[in-house]
């Protein structure tokens, strides 16, 4: 019951060797590659321009008419309504802008 390890008997064979620097040249990418990740997360996640949420219901659309969808653009507001009308909005003044009645 020596205390004789294998690796205190001389060099190691060459593809033992390889597999040993492989190993450690793919658990030092591994970290660098989790580190850039959380990186890369704290630097999104603190990111100081937040996008503006706008609700079609800030809107004056008229009574009764639904919406079936919205979205924003450059500034402008754009909300589709189930009476098949788009309507655009100023999105800072919130003011009616234009109407596209949508063809059948």
């Amino acid at each position: 019951m020596g205390d004789n390890f294998p690796e205190d008997d001389g060099p190691l064979p060459p593809n033992l060797r390889f597999l040993r620097i492989l190993v450690t040249v793919l658990t030092g990418v591994m970290i660098l590659g989790v580190l850039t990740i959380v990186l890369l997360l704290v630097i999104r996640l603190n990111d100081t321009q937040r996008p503006i949420l706008v609700h079609p219901e800030v809107f004056a659309i008229p009574a009764g008419v639904g919406t079936v969808g919205y979205s924003v653009i450059n500034g402008y507001t754009v909300i589709i309504g189930d009476d098949g009308i788009i309507r655009v909005f100023a999105s800072d003044t919130r003011d009616l802008v234009d109407e596209v009645i949508l063809g059948d």
